[in-house]
């Protein structure tokens, strides 16, 4: 099971990071613990949202969906 998921800053939730993993709770601590740099500076995070897919490759294109223009307004809109 793949997961994408976008987590919500807590201390600037006008940021939002999105991301896959196989292991939800492990990757959330990584965010966390500021092991990430890329969401290192806007610590803490929570799980806006995530999917699971049995499908890998689905769940990379999900992701790589939402990273792109369109795929940020459809997250915006329906999440």
């Amino acid at each position: 099971m793949k997961y994408v998921y976008i987590l919500q800053s807590e201390k600037h939730p006008e940021r939002f990071y999105t991301g896959s993993t196989t292991d939800l709770e492990r990757r959330l601590n990584e965010h966390n613990s500021g092991k990430s740099i890329h969401t290192n500076k806007f610590m803490p995070w929570k799980i806006k949202i995530y999917i699971a897919f049995n499908d890998e490759h689905k769940a990379d294109e999900f992701e790589a969906f939402l990273k792109t223009g369109n795929g940020r307004a459809f997250a915006k809109k329906h999440f």
